[in-house]
């Protein structure tokens, strides 16, 4: 089966599997995903993440974080820039998401960052999700 938005479909399945309480959540690994996966990590959303070769496929485990009282850290995962309307948006003028405590992730010509990290140095580019 294609999927038309595989970034989507990824913030799908962390969503889905965060809210039933799942300790792990696999996903079909492309760069783009590795590299949200990266950030997700470097901002503490989730615990960690390995690429896990199956014959000629690869698969991205993700491990989900969770508080004491077993509540997921990603109380939220928003995709904002879709394939059929693109957002984009210069380093001035990107938004704080929920007052600086959430994260939009930017696909900018230097990678992918945090918006704190794009308005730093001053890169614009598309914005991906928030998440919070």
């Amino acid at each position: 089966m294609t999927v038309t938005d595989p970034i989507a479909d990824m913030l799908t399945r962390i969503r889905n599997a965060a809210q039933v309480s799942h300790e792990t959540v696999s996903i079909p690994s492309s760069k783009l995903k590795l590299e949200l996966a990266r950030v997700l990590k470097e901002e503490g959303y989730i615990s960690d993440y390995e690429v896990v070769a199956d014959g000629k496929f690869s698969a991205i485990v993700i491990t989900l974080k969770y508080d004491v009282n077993h509540k997921p850290v990603i109380t939220k995962l928003v995709r904002v820039s879709k394939p059929g309307l693109r957002t984009y948006s210069k380093s001035k003028n990107l938004q704080k998401v929920l007052g600086g405590l959430g994260v939009a992730i930017i696909s900018t010509s230097k990678g992918l960052m945090t918006d704190r990290k794009a308005r730093k140095e001053n890169v614009g580019g598309e914005v991906l999700c928030y998440v919070y």
